[in-house]
């Protein structure tokens, strides 16, 4: 592994292991933990929203480049040179942003049988275990796509002569919304999803 790479991941690591224990901590009790609950259900209101307004505007303007590329197309056959790379970049963004909002609501990938059979604190455990495995990954996102945006921030995008780092923004941005809306919903647990599943 590159030694450049260790130093981050180390960091990660230990940032999620303290994320977890955190979260841990403020999910159950009351009193000051009750309150570092609230504060931070708070912030996740405020960023799920933003996060869901992000990501639909993203969708709005790639089906609106979309449109235009085939009136351009097919109406004026002048094609459009820039709206290709707008509808790519758009969805690039609303996929990454909307992440957030997915992992708030519980709909993304989960262990659903092992979560049913299990109670108490095995459950509580699996909870855990995967927020910690969200957060890893979520941290790899953005130290990885932080990188990839300095690197790329000379290039231009073909069509848009805009900066290439516009477009691998997302990918950070939208970790660290996800990483908010993953301990909100380790926090306060409102999808009904898990439990109604046969």
């Amino acid at each position: 592994m590159n030694a450049m790479n260790v130093l981050p991941l180390q960091v990660m690591g230990a940032a999620t292991v303290l994320a977890v224990a955190l979260s841990l901590w403020a999910g159950s009790g009351d009193g000051a933990r009750a309150m570092v609950r609230t504060a931070f259900l708070r912030l996740d209101r405020l960023t799920t929203s933003l996060a869901a307004a992000l990501a639909s505007l993203a969708m709005v303007i790639a089906v609106g480049a979309g449109a235009w590329q085939v009136v351009a197309r097919f109406a004026t056959e002048t094609p459009s040179v820039w709206s290709e790379a707008l509808v790519r970049t758009a969805l690039i963004w609303m996929a990454f942003i909307g992440v957030a909002v997915a992992l708030r609501a519980g709909a993304l990938v989960s262990i659903d049988v092992a979560h049913r059979l299990s109670r108490g604190l095995l459950r509580r455990t699996l909870e855990a275990v995967a927020l910690a495995a969200i957060l890893s990954t979520l941290g790899v996102m953005f130290w990885f796509g932080w990188t990839m945006a300095e690197r790329v921030q000379f290039q231009e995008m073909a069509g848009l002569e805009v900066s290439m780092a516009w477009g691998y923004a997302a990918i950070p941005i939208g970790a660290a919304f996800a990483m908010v809306g993953a301990i909100a919903h380790f926090l306060d647990r409102q999808s009904s999803e898990l439990e109604n599943a046969a």
